[in-house]
């Protein structure tokens, strides 16, 4: 007889909360004092795709939109209600767009998110590239829902659609000595109108160890709410670690590069005091003991690692 245990994380559905409608987004963050990312996981367990909002991206522009909405995974569900998409891709934080966190949706709107092409290099067996379509058809998609957390106290629940990290480690082959990979966003300057508005310089850059980057949860994401990324998201390819702050999840990725060194991370070297290299959610830090669900307004408190710590914990003993 096989016995099913679920994850630590698992909710029936019988039990999930509905998902709420909310119409007076503008009024609602304006009161909450608040703005955020579009990225996190849901509470609906079961395989059915997250409900979606109309969109106006162009199908015809994405050669894998036929793949969307893929079949959820029921290994990653969560205990709280979905956040709206209405709210979750209308409050963003993308700086190279703007800071107006509630604009760059619009900014962003013209990005030319397609062709795409990544590049990988370093300590790996030979440099390779990619187009962003035809990798997301040789490694397949899932969706999974995952809790997000930001280092500004604020958090949501959205469902991710993406292949896991490792199976694309598994495809570049890192070398024996490779221990990290560092990851950059694209450097389009001429279409990324935030590019040269603050002091910060651009493009960002990001990096995990290989074992961060080979843990289960680790995703690499290709599309939200049931349909491909949207530009203010990430598009067409980002980074979600679910049990690290939001400032890890880098967004457009256009290389990654296998080092023997740990390297370099955005935030880490503008302010090291506040922000580490591992940026895991941490209740015991400087004011990080509480979060305020962004849509609903709910305080509650912060889980060590997000909620996650049975799965990773063991990367940082």
């Amino acid at each position: 007889m096989l016995i099913r245990i679920p994850p630590p994380w698992f909710l029936p559905e019988r039990e999930a909360t509905p998902e709420k409608v909310f119409d007076d987004r503008r009024a609602f963050i304006r009161k909450l004092g608040l703005a955020a990312i579009g990225t996190g996981a849901a509470a609906i367990a079961g395989a059915a795709p997250a409900k979606r909002t109309t969109r106006k991206t162009s199908a015809a522009r994405i050669p894998t939109a036929d793949l969307y909405p893929a079949r959820r995974s029921e290994n990653y569900t969560i205990d709280e209600p979905l956040t709206p998409e209405s709210i979750a891709s209308r409050s963003n934080i993308f700086d190279e767009f703007g800071s107006q966190r509630d604009r760059v949706w619009k900014i962003a709107e013209g990005f030319p998110s397609r062709p795409w092409r990544i590049h990988v290099g370093g300590a790996v067996e030979k440099p390779l590239q990619f187009d962003v379509d035809e990798l997301t058809r040789q490694l397949g998609i899932e969706e999974r829902l995952y809790r997000f957390r930001c280092v500004e106290a604020w958090a949501m629940a959205v469902p991710w659609t993406g292949f896991p990290f490792r199976r694309f480690l598994e495809l570049v082959k890192p070398l024996p000595a490779a221990r990290y990979v560092r990851m950059v966003t694209a450097a389009r300057p001429d279409a990324m109108p935030g590019w040269y508005t603050t002091r910060r310089v651009f493009p960002y850059y990001e990096a995990l160890s290989l074992a961060e980057a080979n843990n289960d949860l680790a995703l690499l994401a290709t599309g939200i709410y049931g349909h491909p990324l949207p530009n203010q998201h990430g598009a067409p390819l980002r980074l979600i670690v679910p049990w690290k702050y939001g400032l890890k999840g880098i967004k457009s990725i256009v290389a990654f590069q296998l080092t023997r060194e740990k390297p370099g991370t955005f935030w880490n070297e503008l302010s090291p005091n506040n922000y580490s290299f591992e940026s895991n959610v941490d209740p015991t830090a400087p004011g990080q003991s509480e979060e305020t669900m962004l849509d609903t307004g709910k305080v509650r408190p912060t889980k060590p690692f997000n909620g996650y710590g049975e799965l990773v914990a063991h990367l940082y003993a």
